[in-house]
């Protein structure tokens, strides 16, 4: 299972997963869809689906160009609700929290999530290439343990120290301040989410959706490495990985 990053800031937010028989699940809507084409080789078709965690524009505000280009998106009603225009489009499926969609050889399970958004949902996806990979952003905690994972992408946004920072020098207002840490989850939040998993069979734990003036993508990397001894990779634009059941 190749993972490939398109986006993974508050530019904007897609990431590909691509297994060996060419089908591929879209994670997030959130850049441009030419990216989007370029990085298929113009082989759009291969996308069998299209899952987004909330309406917020850095997540989905391509959304139309999926559904004109024959693509199905997978959310929560509250989100398609948000969406308006879109809501009645036939390729839009309205999905509920704790119940399984089969999206081509993808097996999802969304679950809800803590943010400023109409229903988010936060994903356990599972393939037999990858096994069980949880995709959890936008959120500032998460209630839930997840058995049996051998992925992880986690939103790691930002520093509780580097936040009171940016408060001290002036680069920061206290109402921002409010709505990160209500709304993203930080490096410490993270730390204790992977600290309460059973992370015996991981192998990948990729870092997402790290703020641009509140996080250190070194430092975090750094810090969850030796926190859970397992290969730890910062979602920067262009990368791509291995996201496999086994470590090979």
């Amino acid at each position: 299972m190749k993972l490939r990053v398109l986006g993974s800031s508050s530019k904007g937010n897609l990431y590909l997963l691509t297994a060996n028989s060419g089908q591929t699940l879209a994670l997030e809507a959130g850049v441009r869809f030419a990216e989007v084409q370029k990085a298929m080789n113009f082989e759009t078709s291969k996308i069998i689906g299209c899952i987004i965690t909330h309406e917020h524009g850095d997540h989905s505000q391509f959304v139309s160009l999926f559904l004109t280009n024959a693509i199905d998106v997978y959310c929560s009603t509250g989100t398609a609700k948000a969406f308006k225009a879109f809501r009645n489009h036939h390729r839009v499926n309205e999905i509920k929290a704790n119940t399984l969609v089969t999206i081509g050889e993808f097996k999802v399970i969304p679950f809800d999530v803590k943010h400023d958004a109409s229903e988010p949902f936060g994903y356990l996806i599972q393939h037999p290439e990858s096994g069980t990979i949880l995709f959890l952003t936008d959120t500032h905690y998460c209630e839930y343990t997840f058995p049996g994972l051998n992925n992880i992408l986690l939103e790691t946004n930002y520093d509780e120290k580097i936040l009171d920072e940016n408060i001290k020098s002036g680069r920061l207002t206290p109402s921002i301040r409010n709505r990160i840490t209500t709304s993203h989850m930080s490096l410490q939040t993270a730390k204790e989410l992977l600290q309460a998993n059973d992370l015996t069979k991981v192998n990948n734990i990729v870092l997402i959706h790290l703020s641009d003036g509140n996080s250190h993508a070194y430092k975090f990397q750094q810090e969850i490495k030796a926190l859970t001894g397992k290969k730890v990779t910062v979602a920067d634009n262009g990368v791509e990985l291995n996201l496999n059941k086994t470590p090979f």
